[in-house]
Formats: C-alpha cells, sequence, structure tokens
C-alpha cells in the first residue's frame, strides 16, 4: 500500500511539470518562476532517487518495483527539461533589457 501512495504522489507531481515546462517554453521569461524552487525539487528528486538506490529492500525487489524509480527519474528529467527553460529565458530577458 505505501508503494501505491507513492506513486500516485510521484504521479501527481509528474502530470504538472510537463503543463509547466510548455508554460515555460510559452511565457519565453523567468518573470513568475523561482530558481530556488526548481533547484530544491531537482534535488529533491535526486534524493529521492538516491534512497530507493541504497535502500536494499526496494533494491532487492527491484524488478517488481521499477516502475516506481521510473516516475522518479521522469520527473527529475521534466524538473530538469524546466531549468533548461529558465537559462533560456533568462537570456531572452537579458537580451530584451
Amino acid at each position: 500500500m505505501a508503494e501505491i501512495l507513492e506513486i500516485i504522489m510521484i504521479v501527481s507531481f509528474g502530470c504538472s511539470w510537463p503543463m509547466n515546462v510548455m508554460k515555460s517554453y510559452k511565457a519565453r521569461t523567468t518573470k513568475g518562476k523561482s530558481l530556488s524552487f526548481l533547484c530544491l525539487i531537482f534535488f529533491g528528486y535526486i534524493a529521492g532517487i538516491t534512497s530507493k538506490l541504497i535502500n536494499e529492500a526496494y533494491m532487492s525487489e527491484f524488478s517488481e518495483k521499477w516502475y516506481v524509480l521510473f516516475f522518479y527519474v521522469l520527473n527529475l528529467l521534466m524538473v530538469g527539461l524546466d531549468l533548461l527553460m529558465y537559462a533560456r529565458n533568462y537570456r531572452l530577458d537579458k537580451k530584451n533589457n
């Protein structure tokens, strides 16, 4: 049951990231974005992935529970993409000012 709740949490967070990346792409500005927030979330996902990788109980059942780690990695990639959009938009902001 704990794994199911964890997956629900990760999928819920994961559903918002593609929308956030598209918003960043279309906005072409960093206004309303927080770099520190994105970095904290990014490092939080790294910590979550690391906790799974060093958890012996999880790793012993990895072939049955690989999907949990998959969603952590997918969310990390989405946040990373949003960080790239932030960098692009920061450069655009500098260029336009």
